[in-house]
């Protein structure tokens, strides 16, 4: 995995200066940009192309705050391509009252209860998103140990993250079908 913080010349970082980050696109897409190249040999031209999609890839996760964090935690090993995550029991309690109520809105709608469930996941949503923020802020000031504790509980986040995602897409089906 091409580590695109080193690539850019940054730090690793949950929060990066996004000013940096398109500084940094901007540079190399006129260092590697293909018609620079057009007298060279192939290979040469195929190793710009290269660097030239590797930049285009790099600054699409890094100036996304979900490809990014996504990233991190891939990046740190964290993350394994079909891995069957256990969110907390306590969690998952609370989410399953959620999905019973749409589970109720399918077959009886009622846009009061189908609101007061949207500011419900918004909280709670909210709340993952403020606990996130709070966790990759502190991250950075940790010494390795501690950085690794962290991550463990960022991806906890994350997958909680991903939950509320498939209730929201819930959700909008909910209100659009009525």
């Amino acid at each position: 995995m091409t580590d695109y913080f080193s690539f850019y010349g940054l730090p690793l970082s949950f929060n990066p200066d996004v000013t940096v980050v398109k500084q940094q696109f901007y540079a190399l897409s006129k260092k590697y940009h293909p018609d620079f190249y057009i007298n060279e040999s192939e290979e040469k031209q195929a190793e710009v192309l290269e660097l030239s999609t590797i930049n285009n890839k790099a600054y699409q996760v890094l100036s996304d705050p979900q490809k990014r964090l996504q990233y991190i935690l891939e990046l740190k090993g964290l993350l394994k391509e079909g891995e069957n995550y256990i969110l907390p029991q306590s969690f998952l309690i609370e989410m399953m009252e959620v999905n019973e109520t749409l589970m109720d809105l399918q077959f009886d709608p009622d846009p009061l209860k189908l609101a007061s469930l949207t500011k419900e996941v918004d909280l709670v949503e909210k709340a993952i998103a403020d606990d996130i923020l709070k966790q990759t802020v502190a991250f950075e000031t940790l010494d390795a140990e501690e950085q690794e504790r962290v991550l463990v509980l960022i991806k906890d986040l994350y997958y909680r993250n991903k939950y509320l995602i498939r209730i929201r897409e819930s959700i909008a089906k909910a209100a659009a079908d009525h």
